[in-house]
């Protein structure tokens, strides 16, 4: 898959980071829900947030929001489809078709 430029650099900041690599790792066994993500990886809401909004800017993992049986709205991330390959060919091309 050859990424482009603005898709390289939001793939390459989101897997820049710990956080975000662990919870890319944390949703591979599956879909969670916001707060039991944060739980388990111990991040407070700010950073959680931060971190789930720039993988899903990359289109690493995707969220949606659904009601609880008991109407409480919860948002549920899982991982996006996606396989990156990451070669000098493929970064030169995006980086040429972003006009660098």
């Amino acid at each position: 898959m050859k990424l482009e430029y603005e898709r390289l650099l939001a793939v390459a900041d989101a897997l820049g980071n710990p956080h975000r690599l662990r919870i890319i790792a944390s949703l591979n066994r599956g879909r969670n829900y916001v707060s039991e993500l944060a739980r388990q990886l111990e991040l407070s809401r700010p950073l959680r947030y931060m971190h789930l909004e720039k993988l899903e800017a990359a289109g690493l993992v995707k969220g949606a929001l659904e009601l609880s049986p008991d109407g409480k709205a919860m948002k549920y991330y899982e991982i996006a489809d996606f396989d990156i390959q990451l070669t000098p060919d493929s970064i030169m091309n995006a980086v040429k078709r972003g006009g660098v």
